[in-house]
């Protein structure tokens, strides 16, 4: 077993421990370690995953025992976690289901840490933590190995601030194209993840959509020192667009809409972060940034007869020129000009 999967492993051990474990467990629980070498090799080796341990802030002693309680190591709690916040069992269990959810896509950056944040909850909260019977699915998210194994390495690579090189199948191009890229962040958009980082290819911020990723090896060069900053101003939101007009086709034009009868009460809701205004009549007027304004006028569209587009007039046009399409699209055909085909 490679080191950082066993310092992993016996943290998980000792965390999930309800009473202190002894050396013969560990040697039992890690029979290729800490088992199969002599008893000085053994406890070497164990003194020096300790140390590793406490060095990452893990305080690991020994006790020990007495009448009540058997000899052994034990991760001492007041000394490990953070001042309890004080959440009820109900909000610990939704936090549990989340991260389960999270965990059973297979599919998710930074599974460990995850798993290893969940051992904490499950410890900290004790027996009070009523076991989940809540699943949820985080969408159509491509759980394939590689996506896995490829979330990992970025979410590693964007922790340490290190660059990875990969190759991209862009739906632009037909070929691979080779990209180094220092990775900023990590979105989850309609079942899609999404990179976003600057691409020294194109001397600019990028998003990449993983699923695309075709290769990918973080540097591992001096793994200690980063190799890069992140821009104080960065924000994922900027760059990973969360609705439809909001890709970025073309710069923003704003686009006046109105909502009436049902749609009304629900404009903040449905057009998130749009300024809104009502009128005495209950009306509803909405400015909305478009950066992709047919994938905007798609979404009127779906909205119905309620949704109305006022202004710009290049809007109006293009909305009415989407809608007589949908019109001849589902038009009632002609019998007789159905006849005279071929």
């Amino acid at each position: 077993m490679e080191r950082t999967e066993r310092l992993l492993d016996l943290v998980a051990l000792l965390l999930d421990a309800r009473e202190p474990v002894s050396w013969a467990e560990l040697r039992e629980h890690f029979p290729a370690d800490y088992g199969a070498i002599s008893d000085d090799a053994a406890e070497r080796k164990f003194e020096r995953d300790k140390a590793e341990l406490l060095e990452l802030g893990l305080p690991l002693t020994y006790i020990q025992g007495d009448d009540e309680r058997k000899d052994g190591y034990v991760v001492e709690r007041d000394a490990y976690y953070l001042p309890e916040v004080g959440l009820t069992k109900e909000e610990l269990a939704v936090l549990y289901a989340a991260g389960s959810a999270a965990l059973a896509s297979e599919a998710f950056p930074g599974r460990q840490d995850l798993a290893h944040a969940m051992r904490k909850m499950g410890f900290f909260a004790g027996e009070q933590l009523p076991t989940p019977r809540v699943r949820m699915e985080l969408g159509a998210v491509q759980a394939d190995q590689d996506l896995g194994e490829r979330l990992e390495t970025l979410w590693e690579a964007c922790a340490a601030r290190k660059w990875v090189q990969m190759t991209y199948q862009s739906p632009k191009y037909a070929e691979l194209i080779e990209r180094r890229v220092d990775p900023y962040g990590l979105a989850l958009r309609r079942g899609v993840w999404t990179l976003v980082g600057y691409c020294h290819l194109r001397q600019g911020l990028r998003t990449f959509h993983v699923h695309r990723i075709r290769s990918l090896k973080m540097n591992s060069a001096k793994p200690r020192t980063p190799d890069f900053e992140v821009p104080a101003d960065f924000s994922l939101d900027a760059h990973v667009a969360h609705y439809p007009w909001q890709h970025r086709f073309h710069p923003p034009v704003d686009v006046e809409l109105q909502l009436g009868g049902e749609l009304a009460p629900r404009a903040e809701s449905l057009l998130p972060g749009a300024p809104v205004t009502r009128g005495e009549d209950g009306v509803a007027h909405v400015r909305v940034a478009a950066t992709f304004m047919d994938g905007l006028l798609r979404f009127c569209l779906a909205l119905g007869p309620e949704c109305r587009v006022l202004a710009p007039e290049s809007a109006r046009a293009r909305v009415r020129e989407m809608a007589e399409r949908v019109l001849q699209r589902h038009a009632p055909q002609d019998p007789q000009a159905q006849e005279v085909r071929p």
